[in-house]
Parts: structure tokens; sequence; C-alpha cells
């Protein structure tokens, strides 16, 4: 059976690892991407921090299913090698009058409210001094406690584990067509869907993909993508995009050898300050890497391709001043400003897809939700899988494996059902 999924990010790209998984012949599954650069939003600019058990409870079988997949593909691939998988241990910092994050309330707009995701996340014992991260400033009253150890929490490069994954669907006759662009579906005299036009980037005459069903997995511009091929459709797809900026620095109190003597990846969470009004997010990453976000503006308009984002550069200086605060060098805690001597690796902005219930969905669009004279074979469908917001990483394998055993009509192995529009 022929599938098009539209949209090459790690979404789309899990859906046809584990879709291909099963056939000797992939070749009848399509990725098309419209981007000129493959992985150029959140895909490849996310942190890479995987939660077993962060997520409310229309998420939760979802969350547990793909934290064992992440595991088990990285045991069976090296992926601790070729991705920077590792366990991770997540504190949460409290700077101001004690405050922290973790504390255990499993509310979905912590998002778009500011907060940190670590709100979902029960606090327990006290971190031990020997297990504090060298590359975290020393905060005058600052404190910090764990909120998830190392069999709840991982760590991996996204942008590796996306390149892993693409590179094996290509292997096992996946076809990619990026840049490129789904510009209308084909159906048969009856109005049943039978393919698809596409038009490759610079190109203006359509060629057709003979498919039975078409998977939008296209991040933030899900909805663009669905309204254009369904434009009689009167239904929305309730998908926002969230511009996030992040900064990857190294360290000279974070080496390869302090990855090797801890073992594990650190994820610091801190609550707002009087310094800084949004909760940044840290994560040690295999490499020397050190990635810092949570920096959001839900103002900046979504540009037609992830290429097209526009950085402001008063919010980059921002996140590059926290960063400083709580990673620079002190030589005491008598000293009131932190040194910046951090190397800058990356600086990005990217814009996530976001829900307002904080959940992402994961649904075959009913045929009477698709417009007037559009119909799919009932071995087919059209499928949406996005607004992960920014657990797109963490949630990525098991939505590919759900969405995959959904088009084979199979009884999935995660509970969706309240995941649908």
């Amino acid at each position: 059976m022929g599938t098009v999924i539209i949209g090459g990010g790690i979404i789309g790209v899990s859906i046809a690892f584990y879709l291909s998984e099963t056939l000797e012949d992939s070749t009848s599954i399509h990725i098309v991407e419209s981007s000129s650069r493959l992985f150029a939003s959140a895909s490849g600019y996310a942190a890479g921090f995987l939660a077993k058990d962060w997520f409310s409870l229309g998420a939760a079988e979802l969350g547990a299913l793909s934290f064992e997949l992440h595991k088990k593909l990285a045991d069976n691939n090296n992926g601790s090698e070729k991705w920077g998988y590792a366990p991770s241990t997540a504190l949460s910092l409290a700077i101001q009058e004690g405050v922290g994050v973790g504390t255990g309330a499993r509310g979905e707009d912590w998002l778009l409210n500011g907060t940190s995701r670590a709100e979902v996340s029960a606090g327990h014992d006290v971190v031990n001094e020997d297990g504090t991260p060298a590359w975290l400033t020393k905060q005058k009253s600052g404190s910090l406690d764990v909120i998830s150890s190392e069999d709840g929490c991982a760590q991996v490069d996204p942008l590796r584990l996306c390149e892993f994954m693409m590179e094996a669907c290509r292997t096992r006759g996946v076809q990619v067509h990026y840049p490129a662009k789904v510009v209308s579906l084909c159906k048969d005299d009856e109005g049943s869907l039978i393919g698809v036009n596409l038009v490759s980037d610079g190109g203006n005459v359509p060629s057709e993909i003979t498919c039975k069903a078409i998977v939008i997995a296209s991040g933030a511009w899900t909805p663009a993508v669905f309204k254009n091929l369904f434009h009689k459709s009167t239904v929305s797809i309730p998908v926002s995009p969230l511009a996030g900026y992040s900064l990857l620095v190294r360290s000279p109190r974070h080496s390869v050898l302090d990855e090797q003597k801890y073992g594990r990846s650190h994820a610091i969470f801190s609550a707002p300050t009087q310094t800084y009004s949004w909760a940044p997010e840290i994560f040690s990453r295999t490499g020397g890497e050190i990635y810092i976000a949570g920096l959001n503006d839900p103002r900046l308009p979504l540009p037609e391709q992830a290429t097209g984002a526009i950085m402001q550069h008063e919010s980059m200086t921002e996140v590059k001043k926290v960063a400083v605060q709580l990673m620079g060098r002190v030589a005491s805690m008598r000293d009131a400003v932190a040194e910046n001597d951090l190397e800058v690796i990356r600086e990005a902005l990217c814009f996530r897809p976001v829900t307002d219930r904080g959940t992402p969905i994961i649904t075959r669009v009913p045929d009477s939700s698709l417009g007037r004279g559009t119909k799919t074979p009932h071995d087919g469908g059209v499928f949406v899988a996005a607004g992960h917001g920014p657990w797109g990483i963490s949630l990525s394998l098991g939505t590919g494996k759900v969405v995959a055993e959904m088009i084979r009509g199979e009884k999935t192995s995660a509970d969706i059902s309240r995941l649908g529009l």
C-alpha cells in the first residue's frame, strides 16, 4: 500500500522507519519535505531530552512506549556512539527564595505560560554534592533537587538521531523527495483517493505518486498543509507555531572526561527569577556540548519555510546573558557577575508545533471531515501526527510506531484515544 508522509522531520521519519520495518519492499513509502535543508526546524534544533513519565493521562502510554523504543533503538544500533544516547538525571535549580520546579502537577499549559516542563515531574531525594555537574555555576542561595533519575530520563543529539533514522529509511528503499511539495490530490471517478501530485522545487510540472494513505506530519506547518489539500473541509487542525531560541555551547568545566566520570547527562530546570522572566532549561550532551533554551516568543510569525526563520537579536542576547549567569566562570561565591568563558557553537531559532491542550494530535481524519467529494479507501486514509510541542523528540518513536500500526489497521501499542481532533 502506497503511503505519502508530508513532513521530513523526526515525526515523519519515525513513521516511515516503523512502517518500513516489516516490508520487504519499502519503495511505496514516500517522505515529502518542502524545506531545502532537512531537519531545519524543531527536529534539528531541539534539546533532545527524553522522559518516561512526565506526561498527562492522554499521552502517558505513548510517552512510556516511546522511552522504551528509544532505549531499544540505542541498544541495538550503538546509539550512545551514533547519536549520543545517554541516561540523564534531571535537577531542579532554585535560586530565588527556594522557588524551583518539579511540583508534581500534571498541568499541560506550562509551555505557553512560560514555566518549565519539569513542573510535571515529582521531586524526591536531594542531589549529592558529588553528583552536581561542574559546568553549572553555583548561585547565591541556590539549591539543586533531583526530580527524576536516569531510569526515567535520557538524552540524545536530535539532529544525529534524525540523520540516522533517515539513512535507515533510505537503505530500506523509502523514497525521499526534497525540496518538494504535495500540491493536490489524485482521485478516481468516485472521488476516492488514489494518489497525490508532487512538484519539486523549481519545477512546475506535477508528478503523480500512487498512494492510499497520506500522513500529515509537518510540525507547525500542519494546519496549512491540511487546508491546502482539503480546502473544502470545515475542520481546522488546532496546532499553532511557537518560536523558541536555543544556544549550544562548550564550557571549560565540561569535557569528554567529565562525561566519562559522571556516566550520564544532566538536565537542569530553573524557574523564572527577578533576573530573567522565563524558565531556562539546560542539558549536557555527549561530545562536551551544553544546550540551553526556554525563551519563547509567540509573536513571531511562522515563515513559509523552516529555513526562513529570522532571529531577533535582542532575544538571543538574553539567552546568552542567562547562559553566562548559570554556566559562566566565577572565582568565588563573592563574585557578583560570572565571567563569560563559554564557547558558542550554534545559535538557533525554531518553531515548535503546540496545542492548547498540551498533547499532540495523532489520529485518522474521518472521511466526513475531509470535505465534500473526497473519500479514502478502507485500507488507507488521511492521518495527522503533529502538535508535540517540546516533546517531539521524546514522543517521536512511539508516534512513529502507533501511526504505522494505524496505517496497517493493527491495534496500537499505546492508547492514543485521547489524542484525536
